[in-house]
C-alpha cells in the first residue's frame, strides 16, 4: 500500500510537471495552442491542480496508513474518486465534441495565418511555434498551402513570396520564419501551385501523429485509471478494518 502512495506523488508530479510544460512551452503545436485558446490555459492550470493534489493526497494516504487514521483515508478516497470522475467527464467531453473542437481549433489557425506578419515582435513568439510546427512536420498551412494565399502580406505581393517555413527546399531553412521569394514568378503573380512548398496541411499531420501514438496515449491514461482503482480499494479496505478492530481486547492499564 505504501508503495501505491510512492505511486500516487509520482504520478502527481508528473502532471504537475505536465501541466507547467503547457504555459511554458513557446517553440511546438502546444504553444500554438495555449497562446490563442483560453480554454488550453485553464485546462494547464487545472493539471497544475490535478497534480498538486495528488501529491498531496499521497502524503496523506500514507499517513494515514501508516497511523491508522480513518478520517485521512477516508479524504484520500472520496479525493480519488472525484479525480477519477472528473477523468472519466473530461474524456467523454473530448470524445462527443471532437468536431467542434477540430472546428475551433481550425479557426485559430487560419486567423494565424490570415495575421501571419513577421514584422509584428508582438505575436512572434506565437508565429515562431507555428513556424515550428510548419517545419517539423513538413506541411503547409492547415488544411494545405492554399489558406497561405488568404495572408495580407502575400496578397499585396501577388503571391511572389511564400511562407519560409513550408518550404519543401533546404536553402529556405536556413531562414526558417518569414517570407522567401518566388524565383521565376510568371508575369509578376503566382498562385499556392507555383510555391516550392509541402502539399500536405498540417491537420493531416498532426492527425497522423495522434493515430501513431494512440496506443501509448491510451496505455498511459488505462494505467493511471488503474492504479486509481487500487488506491480507492485498497484504502477502503483499511479504513474499514481500522473501523472495525475490538478496542474492548486492549489491554487496561
Amino acid at each position: 500500500l505504501y508503495v501505491l502512495f510512492l505511486l500516487f506523488q509520482i504520478l502527481g508530479a508528473v502532471i504537475l510537471g505536465f501541466g507547467i510544460w503547457i504555459l511554458a512551452d513557446k517553440t511546438s503545436f502546444i504553444a500554438v495552442l495555449q497562446m490563442s485558446s483560453p480554454s488550453l490555459k485553464t485546462g494547464a492550470c487545472i493539471l497544475i491542480g490535478v497534480g498538486a493534489l495528488t501529491m498531496l493526497m499521497g502524503f496523506l494516504g500514507c499517513l494515514g496508513a501508516v497511523n491508522e487514521i480513518r478520517c485521512l483515508l477516508g479524504l484520500y478516497f472520496t479525493c480519488l474518486m472525484l479525480i477519477l470522475l472528473a477523468q472519466i467527464a473530461a474524456a467523454l467531453v473530448i470524445y462527443f465534441q471532437k468536431e467542434t473542437l477540430k472546428v475551433e481549433l481550425s479557426d485559430i489557425v487560419v486567423d494565424l495565418i490570415e495575421d501571419y506578419d513577421p514584422s509584428d515582435e508582438d505575436k512572434r513568439n506565437l508565429q515562431d511555434a507555428w513556424d515550428y510546427v510548419q517545419t517539423q512536420i513538413a506541411c503547409c498551412g492547415w488544411t494545405g498551402a492554399k489558406e497561405w494565399e488568404n495572408n495580407e502580406i502575400l496578397k499585396n505581393k501577388s503571391n511572389t513570396e511564400y511562407p519560409c517555413s513550408c518550404s519543401n527546399r533546404s536553402k529556405d531553412f536556413v531562414e526558417g520564419r518569414g517570407f522567401c521569394v518566388l524565383d521565376d514568378p510568371v508575369n509578376g503573380t503566382a498562385t499556392y501551385a507555383d510555391w516550392p512548398v509541402h502539399e500536405q496541411g498540417c491537420m493531416d499531420g498532426v492527425e497522423q501523429w495522434l493515430k501513431d501514438n494512440l496506443g501509448i496515449i491510451l496505455g498511459v491514461c488505462t494505467g493511471v485509471a488503474v492504479i486509481e482503482l487500487l488506491g480507492m480499494i485498497l484504502s477502503i479496505s483499511l479504513c474499514k478494518n481500522i473501523h472495525s478492530e475490538d478496542y474492548t481486547k486492549v489491554p487496561k492499564s
